[in-house]
């Protein structure tokens, strides 16, 4: 039968409604190929070629009837490469502000249900002869490092494509309703405790489940002290805005040098002082005790089982909540604390489960998991105010075509009252800041992407004195 997806992994499609596109993704620019003009039509046929290392982009999402059961992956039979791989050529010479004002318009248009949950689109016409690769992925197909697998469509470690099998994919017959159902009662039935705790919260009351699910996140608020930040948390809409920053991994690594924890520690300086600048720009008063609450995600999921085979795709997340000192004016007194707030949870094994922010995960039927999910959504301003998202990308060049990648910046989604959303990746030497945002809530986004490259420069400065 075909595979099921996790509780983790369902929360990302209930969590997902109008104005919250649950994907994940990334822009990457790629400078001309040596050997003169890219072959489009022949990177096109090189992604079709290589989608067997990655079977989950060839299935789709089927709910099971009746919500007897989490949803399952099928083998899409009506796949359609041209669907999922777009042209999008722009009047050139396009500027990066152009592509920039491209990704936002991409990242708030969800991905069909009916298809298999991803999409890429190559855009023509940048200045200077690049061309650029955006991709989406839903989140309830890859968590941070898995969404690095799309890589293996299209990059290569040389100007040269390596081989690849050949792909005799045949899918696989798509199981009707009932055999949906009778496999998801007969799960179920192997799972007694389970079968008990459904039948009770399947029988309560739809209000009398929202009720419980809202006293289940003021408890989580009330634990975690949270409040909002009114700048970084709003009510959203569908449209986005995309910023991005980028500076030298050496840079990170200096600092960390002279003042020890991790390069993880550096970058949540660098978005506190980044966001502090940008507070002031609005007038926001700030004091000393003034901080932003971060979600910060950390992945567990191996990228190699015990048998020392690739881990299976998914989503296994941990995080942490982080006070960013944004009211500190020292820059290393903002690196200290994040420092020594990471060392604590670290130390006393105080990260939260991302189950723990959903609340009712693997408890309950689909259809009520779905109303806990979207509801936690909802309060997410009052728990956290940022979503800071690091993933360590590939340390050397890599190639498309022939055609060496200059940037690779990635694209975390906006939960429900989050202004932006953060996400940090390193490529050759580079870190990428990319910033997903809420087109009416911060129409000032390139303004807190430049702040965090200054906000980088003030701490390499403090800590070279």
């Amino acid at each position: 039968m075909p595979d099921r997806l996790s509780p983790l992994d369902a929360s990302f499609l209930f969590a997902e409604d109008r104005t919250t596109a649950m994907h994940v993704g990334g822009v990457m620019t790629f400078a001309p190929s040596e050997a003169g003009s890219f072959d489009v039509e022949a990177f096109v046929e090189l992604i079709g070629s290589r989608l067997g290392l990655v079977p989950r982009y060839r299935q789709k999402v089927r709910d099971v009837p009746g919500h007897l059961g989490l949803p399952v992956w099928v083998d899409d039979p009506d796949f359609e490469l041209d669907y999922h791989v777009r042209r999008a050529a722009l009047p050139g010479p396009c500027s990066d502000e152009q592509l920039r004002a491209l990704v936002g318009r991409l990242l708030g248009r969800r991905l069909d249900r009916s298809r298999p949950l991803w999409e890429l689109y190559l855009v023509e016409g940048l200045s200077d002869g690049r061309f650029a690769v955006i991709t989406k992925t839903h989140h309830a197909m890859v968590d941070g490092l898995g969404s690095m697998d799309v890589g293996a469509m299209l990059l290569d470690t040389t100007p040269v494509p390596r081989e690849t099998a050949p792909d005799e994919w045949d899918p696989a017959p798509e199981p009707s309703a009932m055999e949906l159902a009778i496999d998801a009662v007969l799960e179920a039935m192997r799972r007694p405790q389970t079968v008990l705790d459904v039948a009770a919260r399947a029988g309560a009351d739809a209000r009398e489940v929202l009720a419980n699910a809202e006293r289940a996140v003021a408890t989580l608020v009330s634990a975690t002290g949270g409040r909002p930040v009114h700048p970084l948390n709003a009510v959203i809409g569908e449209q986005r805005r995309f910023g991005t920053a980028r500076a030298a991994l050496t840079d990170h690594q200096a600092v960390r040098a002279v003042q020890g924890g991790t390069v993880n520690d550096v970058v949540l300086a660098v978005v506190a002082g980044g966001l502090r600048q940008w507070m002031k720009t609005r007038g926001e008063p700030l004091r000393r005790a003034t901080t932003v609450r971060a979600l910060v995600p950390v992945s567990v999921r191996s990228r190699r089982n015990g048998s020392g085979e690739r881990a299976a795709a998914g989503n296994n997340i941990s995080a942490y909540f982080v006070e960013l000192p944004v009211g500190e004016p020292d820059p290393l007194c903002r690196l200290a604390r994040v420092s020594a707030a990471m060392a604590a949870h670290k130390a006393g094994g105080q990260a939260v489960g991302a189950a723990t922010l959903i609340r009712l995960a693997g408890f309950a039927p689909p259809t009520l998991h779905s109303l806990g999910v979207r509801l936690a959504s909802q309060f997410s301003s009052q728990v956290y105010n940022v979503l800071v998202s690091n993933v360590p990308g590939p340390p050397r060049p890599l190639y498309a075509m022939g055609a060496r990648m200059l940037d690779m910046y990635p694209v975390v989604p906006l939960a429900g009252g989050q202004a932006v959303a953060v996400g940090i990746t390193s490529y050759d030497g580079v870190m990428h800041y990319g910033l997903n945002a809420d087109r009416d809530a911060m129409p000032d986004v390139d303004v807190l992407a430049a702040a965090m490259t200054d906000a980088l420069a003030e701490l390499v400065n403090a800590a070279a004195t």
